[in-house]
């Protein structure tokens, strides 16, 4: 046989072949199988059944699977015993060429001689050694090769790496061939369970398996750790799929005082060297961590003492010296320092305000007052942002008591001022740890009583308990889980003996490696600041952003007609507020803050009715309090918003803005409205009334505005495309083999794609950053082929996630129609869009959150350039020479610089305001995108943990994970959280991530 005929043999890696009589028919599946295929079903019918492809009628038929060392390289023979008209049919198929790689020729050799199979032997120079040409009994050509499978789709291209304009500003996840150290890993989740803890677990046991490790469950925490036995458990690829949806934690959490005595860790330890393990991932809350820190400090004693017991060998003990723990903190209480977020805090916030956003249905209806009891025994992170979130008018959390002792006179008087300005409703949330000044508990019931008595309002109190703890993962947990699990295998991977054990966690929006035992030390300071009464310095503790939080909430949760809060006559300002652009959530959110806030301050607000055409058109009212009520859960946008820009009617704007006595404009909105602020912002010599103070709060579920990392509405779309994911995925596992591909928004940009890709499981995602093309697809039919494959009789379904416009060519309709026609009939495919759902529904706490922190921060901002512009002293009692000020001809606010129009951002965990004109360098026009991505390395993960260029059946990866962690040190840790530091600009942690 010549090298040509090699090259001829077919490119697929399924193929039917036709026997025509029984006899045939079990020859040939013996040939196979001497050959070193497995059977995965063998099926005789009853009666024939139909093949349309075949022109016959299949009497048996077996499925064969060689499973190759490369998923690509695999194997698939469909054998079928056919007649035709009922008798028996010779010729049904003609003869093909079927090529076979192998490092094994002399074997193969052996093989046919022994089952007296001819053959011959032809020289090939290329690889110096032999290729073997024989027949199967149907008379097909069958060769043997040490090369690549020829008869197979060829091996997948490398995925192409996100293109980048300005180079090397997010991490990535190069695909480069690196095989990391076999070590093996425990993985146990300890404490109170937490949403996420199943997407960090899903990402520790893939990670490891992609980097050449095998990773261990140890079941039920640290009392699996001491029983030993079937409690500790090799993990596979396969366990942990279905983990992303999933509450809770799948391999248990159980508290155990026997871990707590030093015989129960010396067994731990016996029960870990057992079974192999090196290293130990620990997932949850900081007892669990302290736990696992303690054991690592203890183990050279505990070996040695093994050793000396006799039950393990010196050269055992000399193998298991140190012991590698890395920690992730899983509480719903966000309560550890040295993290802005840990696992689950979102998913319990997001329990909250659903059930709060239902409860004050009811309140509406009966004009009642209802107290609602969330956790947070020592940190009231949860109490705080659902307070927020929710618009509560009256907030309890253990760092920030009352004031006064007499603080029920105090609530009284600030909830009867909202009910006169004529709110129907009151909601007081307290957390459960929550105390007076003299560390005396507040109670719901006590507070309800309190209501009752002396308000005479209708009160209910309902105590959320362990509902917070339940439910699928929110999107934002899912990813923070995935993105820490894949972490710690590399923090494994990169540790020594003398590396302190690390604790994953996220500042400023970036995964972070931080000495475990100073984060545990300064998360219980705050417990004792709290004891001592020293509350200032327990808030300190939390990080600025909790205070600004808390501030903020203060000034705008209550209605105060009198508040010392409402400023000077000369420093009031009219302030208008604009949407602009597609709806998102968090729009509404942000107006109602700015309002509220307004009013309080003695501000007049302006709302703007349907974006800029409606300036145009003087569509202009003034907003009081209770015209916002209810706002800040309220999805779209009340106010109307549109695509339109100001340029075709710049003097239409400009009038308005004079006739109104517009001193700040305050625009939400995405592309179009950073477009549009840019607009008014050059065309400032022409109009006059464009200099005053501008600000842009970004608000788009694309997440495609320059100078924010985050923008309104993103982290609502995110969650929307998760549950559908979650439901659509659900649809194509009932049908086993059948894959989905869903279309998203995101014009030009990737980021919904990815991260939604990420937080719901997808095999894959197509981005306009990437594009589409043939290769791209032939390697994605390539996996999922030999997924399937594998997968015979217990298939799952899968999804792939695709931009609306990752291609020009490739639309989601022609992608799926290309899976399916190429899938070998081993899956069919399915499309779903998306749509407009993206842009609706109830805004996420995410989102109101940060966008109750950028109104606020917008508010500030506002003031002090509007007052700058005034020459109202500033804080230094300075004022601005008169003549700088050009009075005689202009008005009261007249700001030309630049820097007077700007958008506020999220840069990490820092709120920035940058002059829109600053921004223009930044930004692809044409596309409409920032030139900048941050988002890559959450792309490259994707493939990762779908398996794609992993051996999932025997380890290690053709792909390589870049660490995109910090390396903090315990000093670093003390600068960042010390009594004085000054971490975050921003409202809060919710708005950094």
């Amino acid at each position: 046989m010549s090298a040509l005929d090699a090259e001829l043999s077919l490119s697929f890696s399924h193929i039917a072949l036709v026997a025509s009589s029984a006899e045939l028919f079990n020859k040939t599946v013996e040939f196979y199988l001497s050959l070193g295929l497995s059977t995965v079903r063998h099926t005789t019918h009853d009666r024939p059944q139909r093949d349309i492809a075949h022109s016959a009628y299949v009497v048996s038929e077996a499925w064969l699977h060689l499973f190759a060392d490369r998923p690509e390289n695999s194997i698939t023979l469909r054998i079928i015993h056919a007649v035709g008209d009922g008798s028996e049919s010779e010729g049904v198929s003609s003869t093909i060429r079927i090529g076979l790689a192998t490092q094994a020729i002399k074997t193969i050799k052996d093989i046919l001689i022994s089952g007296g199979h001819a053959f011959t032997v032809h020289a090939d120079p290329k690889v110096l050694s032999d290729r073997i040409a024989t027949h199967d009994p149907l008379g097909n050509d069958v060769f043997f090769m040490v090369q690549a499978n020829t008869f197979s789709i060829p091996s997948s291209p490398e995925v192409k790496p996100l293109k980048f304009s300005e180079p090397g500003t997010p991490t990535e996840f190069n695909l480069a061939a690196a095989v990391g150290p076999q070590k093996n890993i425990g993985i146990l989740t300890s404490g109170g369970d937490a949403q996420g803890m199943n997407p960090c677990v899903r990402a520790v046991v893939r990670m490891a398996i992609a980097r050449n490790c095998r990773p261990f469950f140890i079941y039920e925490g640290y009392q699996g750790l001491v029983d030993g036995g079937s409690k500790i458990k090799e993990a596979k690829w396969s366990d942990v799929s279905g983990f992303l949806a999933l509450g809770g934690t799948m391999i248990g959490t159980a508290r155990c005082k026997a871990f707590r005595e030093l015989e129960g860790r010396r067994t731990s330890v016996l029960n870990l060297i057992k079974n192999g393990i090196d290293a130990l991932v620990v997932i949850g809350g900081d007892g669990s961590l302290t736990g696992a820190d303690r054991l690592r400090a203890e183990w050279p004693e505990h070996v040695l003492a093994l050793e000396r017991e006799g039950l393990i060998s010196k050269e055992t003990a000399d193998k298991y010296r140190a012991l590698m723990i890395v920690g992730m903190v899983g509480s719903i209480d966000n309560d550890l320092a040295s993290t802005d977020m840990t696992i689950g805090a979102c998913s319990a916030l997001e329990r909250i305000c659903e059930s709060v956003d239902a409860i004050l249905s009811t309140a509406m209806s009966h004009q009642r007052a209802f107290v609602v009891e969330v956790m947070g025994r020592h940190c009231g992170w949860l109490a705080l942002n659902a307070a927020i979130s929710t618009g509560a008018d009256y907030l309890f959390i253990p760092e920030a008591p009352p004031s006064k002792d007499d603080w029920e006179a105090s609530m009284c008087k600030t909830l009867k001022a909202s009910r006169d300005a004529g709110k129907r409703t009151s909601l007081v949330i307290v957390a459960e740890g929550a105390i007076d000044r003299h560390l005396n508990p507040i109670k719901a019931e006590y507070i309800k009583d309190i209501l009752c008595t002396r308000l005479g309002y209708d009160t209910r109190v309902t105590i959320l308990g362990h509902v917070q703890r339940g439910g699928a993962p929110a999107h934002f947990d899912r990813f923070l889980g995935t993105m820490q699990g894949a972490e710690a295998i590399e923090a494994i991977l990169r540790a020594n003996s003398d590396t302190p054990s690390p604790v994953i966690g996220m500042l400023e929006n970036k995964i972070t490696t931080q000495p475990m035992k100073e984060a545990i030390e300064l998360t219980g300071q705050v417990a004792l600041a709290i004891e001592a009464k020293d509350f200032e310095r327990a808030i300190t503790l939390r990080s600025s952003a909790f205070s600004k939080q808390l501030k903020s909430y203060k000034e705008i949760a209550n209605f105060n007609p009198d508040s010392k809060m409402k400023l000077p006559e000369a420093k009031r300002l009219r302030i208008a507020i604009l949407h602009a652009g597609a709806p998102a959530g968090g729009m509404n959110t942000a107006t109602r803050s700015a309002v509220r806030l307004c009013i309080n301050r003695g501000h007049t607000p302006l709302g703007v009715h349907n974006g800029f055409p409606g300036l145009m058109r003087g569509e202009i009212s003034e907003l009081d309090w209770l015209s916002v009520d209810g706002w800040t859960i309220a999805g779209g946008s009340k106010l109307g918003t549109n695509r339109d820009q100001p340029t075709p009617q710049l003097g239409a704007v400009a009038f308005q803005l004079q006739k109104h006595n517009i001193q700040a404009l305050m625009v939400i909105g995405g592309f179009e409205a950073y477009t549009a602020v840019l607009a008014l912002a050059r065309n400032r010599e022409q109009y006059p009334a464009f200099n005053i103070p501008m600000v842009l709060i970004p608000a788009t579920v694309s997440n495609n505005v320059p100078g924010t990392e985050f923008s309104l509405g993103s982290d609502t779309a995110s969650n929307v495309i998760v549950q559908a994911t979650d439901m659509i995925k659900q649809s194509a596992s009932s049908n086993r083999r059948r894959v989905f591909v869903i279309e998203v928004q995101g014009g030009n940009c990737g980021y919904l794609a990815v991260m939604a890709g990420l937080s719901g499981g997808s095999t894959t995602v197509y981005t306009p950053e990437e594009g589409v093309d043939l290769s791209r697809l032939q390697r994605d039919i390539a996996h999922l082929r030999s997924r399937y494959t594998k997968e015979l009789g217990r298939s799952e379904g899968r999804i792939t996630l695709c931009n609306e416009k990752a291609s020009q060519i490739y639309s989601t309709d022609m992608i799926a129609k290309i899976y399916e026609a190429e899938s070998g009939g081993f899956f069919g495919a399915r499309t779903s869009v998306l749509g407009h759902l993206q842009q609706g529904g109830t805004p996420s706490p995410l989102d109101r959150c940060r966008a109750n922190t950028m109104s606020v921060d917008s508010i500030n901002w506002l003031e002090a350039k509007c007052w700058e512009a005034m020459g109202v002293p500033n804080e230094d009692n300075i004022r601005l020479p008169a003549d700088k000020l050009k009075r005689k001809y202009f008005p009261s606010v007249y700001s030309s610089q630049s820097d007077s129009a700007a958008m506020i951002g999220v840069i990490g965990s820092e709120v920035r305001f940058t002059p829109v004109e600053d921004l223009v360098i930044h930004t692809d026009f044409k596309r409409r995108v920032p030139r900048a991505i941050w988002w890559s390395a959450s792309r490259q993960l994707i493939d990762i943990l779908c398996g794609v260029g992993v051996d999932i059946d025997h380890g290690g990866c053709s792909t390589e994970y870049k660490s995109c962690a910090i390396d903090l040190t315990a000093d670093d840790l003390r600068r960042l959280y010390g009594q004085h530091r000054r971490l975050s600009k921003l409202g809060g942690p919710l708005a950094a991530v």
